[in-house]
């Protein structure tokens, strides 16, 4: 069993819930008092107004903000291993990594190294978007459709899983703690926290308050991505089927990536489930496809991967993200359209490493939270 939350955070839930309550009715009443109004004004209007009443579960803290900013020496370690690697080929002579990646400017404010990333919440600024949704699509359709053959653009949407069970101990007890022995547990008697640790109460509403986010958002214009990726780790899974419950299309199947899951080794929670158990609960149930796992969790060792290796790793995942959208070593510009609009749910760890491939600034994503970035890949030869 799982503690419940404590007064303070669980009072947030509560609060949160009685806005949503009241900003229906004011919709209601704006609606009946103008029956002319567009749903887009409503929109607009319940956003603003929510903006500065409700209260939010997915506002940065300090762990989070120690996460993304931390080590700074792992994240130079990997910019000079990616030099001394970049141009090495394979026994047919073929780039092992033929992809460079950079951040597009202009689209959401937190690439800009001005905005606050601390007190940045994705839900309160409507995604950071400095553009409509309209041209926002416009754009990255004109961009993909103007490149060169070895060029393609996509927006990817990093989403990080909910409040987890292993969270909830290092709360409880400390991160000093958790170095030092509850790393190697599973739980105490109070609760478990491992292996693949799951998602608590907090971390369930964190995902349903991310749901309403992206209502409002696709009622604004949001594309639905064309391709939603998670990690095996149940607590990102679980992430997702909530996030996304009646929104995404029910044929298209969350795939789940072993290279985006957390840094592997040593913590016992981000030990994976075996592949039938991930299927059994989350492929039987919601579609999603598990293919690409190993039955056990072959990578897992007593040793810690380092903030270097899980880059390389989150590079290898970015070169086969838009390796699939070319044809004989070409950008096939039908598929880089069709799949502009990627949704990735995975971890801090994840994340900081995919801002070290692609090169974005810093930016702290709190737990339950979500960095949009748009990359512009180009391949060479």
């Amino acid at each position: 069993m799982v503690p419940p939350p404590d007064y303070k955070k669980f009072s947030h839930i509560v609060s949160h819930y009685l806005n949503i309550k009241c900003l229906r009715s004011l919709a209601t009443i704006s609606f009946l008092k103008n029956p002319k109004l567009k749903l887009r004004d409503i929109v607009i209007f319940l956003l603003l107004i929510s903006s500065m009443t409700r209260q939010s579960l997915l506002t940065p803290t300090k762990t989070d903000y120690s996460d993304a900013h931390g080590n700074s020496e792992g994240a130079q370690q990997y910019k000079e291993k990616w030099i001394k690697i970049k141009h090495q080929r394979d026994e047919n002579g073929n780039l092992k990594y033929p992809w460079d990646f950079e951040v597009v400017h202009g689209f959401f404010v937190q690439s800009d190294m001005s905005t606050d990333d601390f007190g940045f919440n994705h839900t309160f600024q409507n995604m950071g978007r400095k553009k409509s949704w309209e041209d926002i699509k416009a754009e990255l359709i004109q961009l993909n459709n103007e490149a060169p053959d070895n060029v393609q653009y996509k927006l990817i949407f990093l989403a990080r899983h909910g409040h987890s069970t292993q969270t909830q101990i290092v709360e409880l007890e400390g991160l000093h703690l958790w170095h030092e022995k509850n790393c190697k547990l599973t739980g105490n008697d109070q609760f478990t926290w491992a292996p693949d640790s799951e998602l608590t109460e907090i971390g369930l509403e964190q995902a349903k308050e991310n749901r309403e986010f992206w209502k409002s958002e696709l009622l604004l214009g949001a594309p639905i991505p064309s391709k939603f990726h998670t990690s095996p780790l149940q607590r990102a899974c679980s992430t997702l089927v909530i996030t996304w419950h009646d929104l995404k299309p029910v044929e298209t199947r969350p795939i789940v990536c072993e290279k985006l899951r957390e840094k592997i080794g040593k913590n016992l929670s981000d030990k994976r489930s075996t592949r039938s158990e991930i299927h059994e609960k989350f492929g039987d149930t919601y579609g999603f496809i598990t293919d690409g796992l190993e039955e056990e969790d072959i990578y897992f060792t007593e040793t810690r991967e380092t903030m270097p290796e899980q880059s390389l790793r989150l590079n290898g995942y970015l070169q086969d993200l838009f390796e699939q959208d070319c044809k004989s070593g070409k950008v096939d510009k039908k598929l880089a359209v069709d799949n502009i609009f990627i949704s990735t749910t995975s971890h801090s760890g994840t994340i900081r490493s995919v801002i070290n491939v692609v090169g974005h600034r810093n930016f702290t994503v709190s737990t339950g939270g979500m960095l949009p970035i748009v990359v512009k890949a180009t391949r060479r030869n």
